[in-house]
């Protein structure tokens, strides 16, 4: 059952030609949690900023368990908010940061102290409850704006970029963390971000955004292994990019190579996009339905996976080989015999 639900959803700014969010709509089931996931300026900010109660649309609805909660302000929403900035009142404690959102609701004292211990030992800062925001690291603030967010128990917890200014190591911590505690709470939550391994992560659902709209809504595997359109393939994820023509029924001409793909445009010119780990190495008499000869121009290690850039006669080529693995051994000038199956092609129209 859809616990939120967007219908035709529409912002537009004044001056701009083109809407900010352009009539998007989307359901997400009770304890999911969607990603929206877009390039700076593709309305995914303005699109939470809406469910929020910070912007108001000038088209669509906005549902919550089946309420319209469109032409309601924030504060009768019921919705925990997590900013990319902490947002929180340098001069109060953990404990006290917490709890405001708690003391403007009119909760009781009793209950308000429950919820604020119960908040900061699910984020396991029960032992900093006293420190101010200047005396916590960035992660422990971050920690502290989520059982923010959670201490009202939300019907819908937002969250915007909260993790861009932590750094590599800590971002990948903290992301873990949010997850594990949206899971376990099974509260439903919508998670703004640029990052496509967050998205990938942490989500059930991917909204990929562009220019307002949604390009394609599905699975984190579904987005990454079928991209529906030609932008989710560039935007997510690397590609290696041929060009081709159809020559018929499920073939491809790239260059000097013949190719079989599982669907193709009826006639004309196409990208053909493999995704590196696609290709796989082949031994010389092993049979492929594709099979691509090329030559290794650079090889780059990065631990458990070697990246090969090669050249064939369709195009270059961009190879993942996990580390260890006969491919993995190549190095710059040697042949190499690479193999991808026509359900891996990804065809959109030149």
């Amino acid at each position: 059952m859809s616990h939120l639900r967007l219908e035709r959803l529409e912002r537009r700014f004044p001056g701009t030609a083109t809407p900010a969010v352009d009539g998007i709509s989307l359901d997400l089931p009770q304890g999911a949690l969607l990603a929206l996931l877009g390039p700076s300026g593709c309305g995914k900010t303005t699109t939470l900023r809406m469910i929020a109660g910070l912007e108001a649309p000038d088209g669509g609805r906005i549902l919550v368990a089946g309420r319209d909660v469109t032409p309601l302000p924030p504060h009768r929403r019921n919705m925990g908010v997590v900013f990319q900035s902490y947002a929180l009142f340098p001069h109060l404690s953990a404990a006290a940061n917490v709890s405001f959102g708690l003391e403007m609701r009119g909760v009781a004292r009793a209950e308000r102290a429950k919820r604020v211990a119960d908040a900061l030992a699910l984020v396991g800062l029960a032992d900093l409850s006293a420190r101010k925001p200047r005396q916590l690291s960035g992660g422990q603030q971050q920690r502290v704006a989520l059982a923010r967010a959670l201490a009202p128990q939300p019907d819908l917890l937002l969250l915007d970029e909260p993790l861009s200014a932590l750094d590599a190591k800590l971002r990948e911590e903290v992301r873990d963390e949010i997850r594990a505690v949206q899971q376990r709470l099974g509260t439903t939550t919508v998670f703004v971000t640029h990052d496509q391994t967050e998205a990938l992560a942490m989500a059930d659902l991917v909204a990929v955004m562009n220019r307002g709209r949604i390009e394609q809504l599905a699975s984190p595997e579904e987005v990454f292994e079928r991209p529906a359109t030609r932008f989710v393939a560039t935007f997510v994820g690397r590609a290696t990019i041929l060009a081709a023509e159809v020559i018929g029924e499920g073939l491809l001409r790239a260059g000097g190579v013949t190719l079989q793909a599982a669907e193709t445009p009826a006639a004309g010119r196409v990208d053909v996009f493999i995704r590196p780990h696609h290709l796989r190495h082949l031994t010389p008499d092993a049979p492929a339905e594709n099979v691509l000869e090329a030559r290794v121009l650079r090889r780059i290690y990065t631990g458990d996976i070697i990246t090969l850039e090669c050249e064939s006669a369709a195009g270059r080529l961009l190879a993942e080989m996990p580390g260890g693995t006969p491919g993995a051994a190549a190095r710059p000038g040697d042949a190499l015999r690479l193999g991808v199956d026509p359900a891996d092609l990804r065809v959109f129209p030149a």
